[in-house]
């Protein structure tokens, strides 16, 4: 059984919580499902926060801050475009072969900017859409239609396309060009890719994809403990938003005697040491106040505090403790680690609301800031935007904590599961069986 929070920190993240679910109603087109990146007006839409906000549907049913039916609605509405949307090569394009372009106009659907093909933004786009299966187990017509219309959309994606005659699946794709140059490998954010490429009835990858992916995994050490290595945090939650890696070993992890799950919360442990020796001397760093991710930037700039003068990145991949590091702090990343290290995630909320009491935007916290950016305000530059991904993050990693409930869905799905087992995971839950998992879930 999971510890449960006292009532003041339980209001607070209560709050916190219900902010970040709201984004999704207020930032998506009815009509079709879409969600806007950010908060900003006139942005396309995310594919990748279509994912995170159908995932968090569920999570608003469950808390009563939606109904049901209100839920059913607007993920027959996005599943409906989805799958309907055009597929192919021209402008007017949503997709092809089953994937789909990383931004998509709000209003059409169309393609938006010069976007790639995404496979991991597809992805977690269609993670969401296994949740929303997932959940909406009953017999009714509405219900059993998201499940047809997600096992559509999912059993069309190519992924052994996307292999593109190589080991490790491709980054994405331009009608123009082609493929990427870049492809999955190394740790980061696509073990939950590899998941549903491993699964898939129709154009399944081969196992041997995901032994190269894994076969590039660089280990470091934070004091006598060996941890795979990733420098921004969101890689170490993003796949942990949807598969409970508790307890559950691929080879690599065998190997070592080591999981997923423990290698984020020594992640968490490594940006806090890092904000503490604070090797930057940048304004604002502590043992509470910390998280280094990908995140956007404040625009260059000759005013720092502290006679600093850093180069400011602008939109980067921040991490620890390689780097590259600004000053910049995700806000929304000290939460997003309540599932691994909760004390950790509770102190550096507070620090982060008591110190910086305007952070927020409507209760939500924004992209980034940089207390080092010397500004008539004591958070220095602040981002200008909430993001998507971000809030959808926090009500499901929120969830896990709270109630273990997105895990619980997605360790009854049988793509995740076959996913795994053919990626060579074994122990804990995957064995005892889906009845088993049911019951104690």
């Amino acid at each position: 059984m999971l510890q449960r929070l006292d009532d003041t920190d339980a209001a607070l993240i209560d709050r916190l919580q219900e902010s970040a679910f709201n984004y999704f109603l207020k930032h998506t087109n009815p009509d079709n499902g879409l969600v806007a990146d950010t908060s900003i007006e006139g942005v396309p839409c995310s594919i990748a926060a279509v994912g995170f906000a159908l995932s968090s549907y569920t999570v608003g049913v469950e808390r009563g801050w939606m109904t049901r039916t209100g839920a059913i609605e607007r993920t027959l509405t996005t599943l409906r475009f989805f799958a309907g949307s055009h597929q192919g090569r021209e402008r007017h394009a949503s997709g092809y072969r089953g994937f789909y372009y990383h931004f998509l106009h709000m209003d059409t659907g169309h393609r938006a900017w010069n976007s790639e093909l995404s496979t991991i933004d597809t992805t977690l786009l269609v993670a969401g859409m296994l949740t929303a299966s997932a959940y909406f187990d009953r017999a009714d017509g509405d219900e059993q239609e998201i499940r047809d219309l997600v096992k559509v959309i999912y059993e069309r994606i190519d992924w052994h396309w996307a292999l593109n005659k190589g080991e490790t699946i491709c980054m994405g794709w331009k009608p123009a060009s082609g493929f990427l140059h870049w492809r999955w490998q190394g740790y980061d954010e696509a073990v939950l890719l590899y998941t549903l490429a491993l699964a898939s009835p129709t154009h399944p990858i081969p196992q041997s994809s995901y032994d190269a992916f894994t076969s590039s995994y660089s280990w470091m050490l934070f004091g006598e403990q060996a941890y795979l290595y990733a420098g921004p945090l969101f890689i170490h939650f993003f796949s942990h938003a949807w598969i409970d890696f508790r307890g559950i070993q691929d080879r690599p992890m065998a190997a070592r005697d080591w999981d997923y799950f423990r290698n984020t919360q020594i992640s968490i442990a490594v940006q806090r040491d890092y904000a503490v020796r604070n090797p930057g001397h940048f304004v604002g760093y502590n043992k509470d106040v910390w998280g280094l991710s990908a995140s956007d930037g404040p625009p260059p700039s000759r005013h720092m505090r502290g006679g600093r003068h850093p180069k400011v990145l602008g939109y980067a991949a921040r991490g620890a403790p390689l780097g590259p590091d600004d000053g910049t702090i995700a806000p929304w990343a000290a939460l997003a680690s309540l599932p691994y290290d909760r004390q950790a995630a509770l102190d550096g909320t507070k620090a982060l609301l008591e110190t910086y009491p305007d952070l927020t935007y409507e209760g939500r916290f924004p992209g980034g800031f940089n207390p080092t950016v010397k500004t008539r305000r004591p958070e220095g530059w602040v981002d200008d935007r909430c993001v998507g991904i971000d809030q959808g993050l926090l009500v499901m990693t929120i969830e896990n904590d709270r109630s273990d409930f997105i895990w619980s869905l997605m360790r009854q799905s049988p793509v995740i599961r076959l996913g795994l087992e053919r990626a060579g995971f074994t122990g804990g839950w995957l064995e005892q069986g889906e009845e088993a998992d049911r019951k104690t879930a």
